[in-house]
This record gives C-alpha cells, sequence and structure tokens, in this order.
C-alpha cells in the first residue's frame, strides 16, 4: 500500500481541489473581481497617490514634481483621446469604439514613470501597479493587448519628454525650470606609488 508522506498529501489535496470545477469557477471570479478593483479603485489610488506623494516626500521641489506629473497626464490623456477619435477600434467586448489605445493604461505608466524618475527607489512598485491596471483592462475585455501596450508606451514616452523639457508640456507657465542634478557616472581610476 502506497503512503503518503506528510508534506505531499496537503499539495495532493490543494491539487484535487483545483482541478475541481466549482474551485476554478471560483478562481476566475476571485480573478474578475481582482481586475475590476484594480481597474477602478486601483487607478484611483494610483494616480491619487502619484499627484500627491510630491507634495508629501519632495520638500520645496513638491509643488514642481507634483505639477510636472499632472502636466505630463494631462499632455498623455489628450494624446490618448485623440488617437481614440482618430483610431476608432472596437472594444473587445463590443461596448464602443474607443479601445485603441487604452487610457487607464496611459494614465498609470504616465504617473508610475514620473515617481519613478522621483523615488528611483520605489519604482518597481509604481511600475508593478501600473501593470497591473494595465493588464486588468485585458482581463475584464475592455482592451486587448495592444491598446495597453500602446497606452504605457505613450505614458513613458510622454513622462520622459516632460522630463527633458525644462518647463514642462502644457503647463509651462507654472512650472519652474527644473535645476538639474549631476547623475553619478561609474568611473574606473588607476593609482600607483613606488
Amino acid at each position: 500500500m502506497f503512503r503518503f508522506s506528510r508534506p505531499l498529501l496537503p499539495a495532493l489535496i490543494v491539487t484535487l481541489g483545483l482541478l475541481h470545477p466549482h474551485t476554478q469557477a471560483r478562481a476566475d471570479d476571485d480573478l474578475h473581481d481582482a481586475a475590476k478593483f484594480a481597474s477602478n479603485g486601483g487607478i484611483a489610488i494610483l494616480l491619487t497617490s502619484g499627484f500627491l506623494l510630491p507634495l508629501v516626500e519632495d520638500g520645496k521641489e513638491g509643488k514642481q514634481n507634483a505639477l510636472r506629473v499632472a502636466d505630463s497626464a494631462l499632455t498623455s490623456a489628450i494624446f490618448t483621446s485623440a488617437l481614440k477619435r482618430i483610431v476608432r477600434a472596437p472594444r473587445p467586448d463590443g461596448s464602443s469604439r474607443s479601445s485603441f489605445p487604452s487610457g487607464h493604461a496611459t494614465a498609470a505608466f504616465s504617473v508610475a514613470t514620473m515617481q519613478a524618475e522621483f523615488h528611483p527607489r520605489q519604482a518597481p512598485y509604481w511600475y508593478a501597479g501600473a501593470a497591473l491596471v494595465a493588464a486588468s483592462r485585458v482581463k475584464l475585455r475592455r482592451h486587448y493587448w495592444r491598446d495597453v501596450i500602446a497606452g504605457a508606451a505613450i505614458g513613458y514616452f510622454t513622462s520622459k519628454l516632460e522630463l527633458r523639457r525644462p518647463h514642462g508640456l502644457l503647463l509651462f507657465p507654472f512650472i519652474e525650470k527644473r535645476e538639474e542634478t549631476p547623475r553619478q557616472r561609474p568611473t574606473i581610476s588607476f593609482s600607483y606609488s613606488f
């Protein structure tokens, strides 16, 4: 007779449970609920945090950084809206013809890219949040992968352009010239003494 070892038995029970059709349906429901949260509440939390965090963490530069985040998000939203009106791609669920590019992905990656610049140690969290928002749009059948990839690219590159402009893009009358902080470049030095 075959005897189950202690670690093998729980693994077998979990595996059988996952194979059960009811469990699979429940897991899919949970994933759908998580996607709905990421697509609604998650994007709201990401954007609000992205606009307010500079005011809290960035000291005297906080107001200017918050304006730059808003400038990047606004510029990328205008570009995305224009593309939606031109392309008029149908959504996977058939609800409208405004699928390409994803506005949620654009906004999420715009804010994530700005915050990654201001707070490099937090970059993985910002980009993970943005990626979850983008993936949720595909899971909910509001977008195809091409839509969220294009939206992410628009948000990312708009933010990079924002950071290169001394006074920003659209909100330039309100944005002061950003002082360039010299980046540390790796150097190699040799010394020899007798």
